[in-house]
């Protein structure tokens, strides 16, 4: 019977941990050390090689590298905190308490303290927060042979090589970028700025938001995007790696808001009770008051439930319509704002598509409702009185209205939401379905009122 790997990693000791994590792919020993209570992982992260401990806590898979760091004796801390990557460096002191953080940057380099403090600065999930200083520079004059004779002497202290900046020698200025392919297939005695590509480099501010640089680097294809302040002079650059991992965050942040919770900052295991209690009662208690209101608006039409029963059966048909066609909006607006495939000024073009959309998906539902409940009548699985025919029109027409009021409401809440300076990701799926419920149930009565009036109300 074959063993259980992480059964087996649980009884080891970190001395036996380290021994048989010493050969194995460094994302497979973050993976390992992410399995293993605090005091384990650091303990066997310190039976490690120093430059393989550096290497697992710049492994962006590491998910408490500063617990780890906090948990090392200081100095050892420290000298592991010196040789890791800068963006890795500003992650892990930003997650540490401030007293702790002043402590570690206290006892760094100068050069290095100065560095953090400028990164740790910057206002999470900006460029800013996610570039690193570790990039490769070139002179204009210098010729592609010199370019790559200094590339190789920098390369360990890169966190990569294959972008290169044109810097101006006097202002500092980035001047234009290239690419290491284009620099090994070039001309050794050419000069770089030559060999260059003729156009300005695509960058980006250190306040420019994460998800705007993930737009650029995929619209662009590139490795790297430099961050560049207002005079233009390069501050740093966010690699592709990077921006991946800030993708996959931001990502698994939006799903949680659409399930109706607020972000997960853990993996869901090692979250604690209150903590989770409080990360989803906030928005189930939002959602229950909410809900309320339909409550209130079916107290609102008793009289005419009492006079019709039938109209009751088909509330869970109108109302899930109503709440599944604002979902699919919102998803969609949500994803597009993202991508930066629609702006707040296009509100007025998104509602003037969703407005006929609404009205055929309404109508494709309003036919199938039709044939129902004919169907039912005929064959003989339900009566629903004399005025049949009447009761499946209400709801025809309310399925066209209700669907039609999902959609426009659904894809134009994003926009309210973040012109207000909200994350449109808060537009959860729970949250429009409810909003729908209630403006459903008015609309559904309404309309009863209109065709059954006089003859079932």
């Amino acid at each position: 019977m074959e063993e259980n790997p992480i059964r087996a990693e649980e009884m080891l000791t970190p001395a036996e941990l380290a021994a048989r994590l010493s050969d194995q792919h460094v994302a497979d020993v973050a993976e390992a050390l992410n399995r293993q209570p605090p005091e384990v992982a650091a303990a066997t992260l310190a039976l490690l090689p120093r430059e393989r401990a550096v290497e697992v806590l710049d492994d962006p898979e590491l998910d408490n590298g500063a617990e780890l760091i906090e948990a090392l004796p200081l100095d050892y801390a420290i000298s592991l905190v010196t040789a890791m990557s800068a963006d890795r460096q500003a992650d892990t002191l930003r997650d540490l308490e401030p007293e702790v953080r002043e402590r570690f940057l206290d006892r760094l380099d100068p050069e290095t303290r100065t560095s953090l403090k400028q990164l740790l600065a910057y206002p999470e999930n900006t460029a800013g927060s996610l570039m690193t200083t570790e990039y490769v520079s070139a002179l204009p004059t210098w010729t592609a042979a010199e370019t790559l004779d200094h590339i190789r002497s920098v390369e360990r202290t890169r966190e990569t090589i294959y972008a290169i900046y044109i810097v101006d020698p006097r202002t500092r200025k980035l001047m234009r970028a290239i690419s290491l392919r284009r620099l090994i297939v070039s001309d050794p005695n050419a000069t770089v700025l030559s060999i260059a590509v003729k156009r300005k480099p695509v960058s980006v501010t250190p306040l420019t938001d994460r998800e705007e640089v993930a737009r650029l680097i995929s619209k662009y294809d590139l490795l790297a995007v430099p961050v560049l302040d207002r005079a233009g002079h390069i501050l740093g650059i966010v690699t592709v790696d990077d921006i991946i991992d800030a993708v996959v965050a931001e990502g698994t942040e939006d799903v949680q808001k659409f399930g109706g919770t607020e972000a997960l900052d853990e993996p869901y295991m090692e979250i604690g009770f209150g903590t989770m209690v409080r990360k989803r009662a906030g928005w189930l208690c939002v959602l229950f008051v909410s809900e309320m209101l339909t409550t209130t608006a079916m107290q609102h039409f008793d009289d005419e439930l009492q006079k019709a029963i039938v109209l009751a059966l088909f509330i869970p048909l109108i109302m899930s319509s109503g709440g599944n066609s604002g979902s699919q909006a919102t998803s969609l607006l949500i994803r597009a704002l993202a991508l930066g495939e629609v702006r707040i000024s296009d509100w007025w073009r998104v509602a003037a598509r969703e407005l006929p959309m609404g009205i055929t998906l309404g109508a494709i539902l309003g036919v199938i409702a039709l044939v129902r409940v004919s169907v039912w009548q005929y064959v003989g699985f339900y009566d629903y009185g004399a005025q049949w025919p009447l009761v499946a029109l209400t709801v025809a027409i309310s399925l066209v209205g209700i669907v039609t009021f999902g959609s426009v409401a659904g894809s134009l809440l994003p926009f309210a939401l973040k012109r207000v300076g909200f994350d449109p990701a808060s537009a959860s799926a729970p949250f429009i379905a409810t909003l729908v419920d209630v403006s459903g149930l008015v609309i559904y009565f309404s309309i009863a009122s209109v065709i059954l009036g006089g003859r079932l109300l």
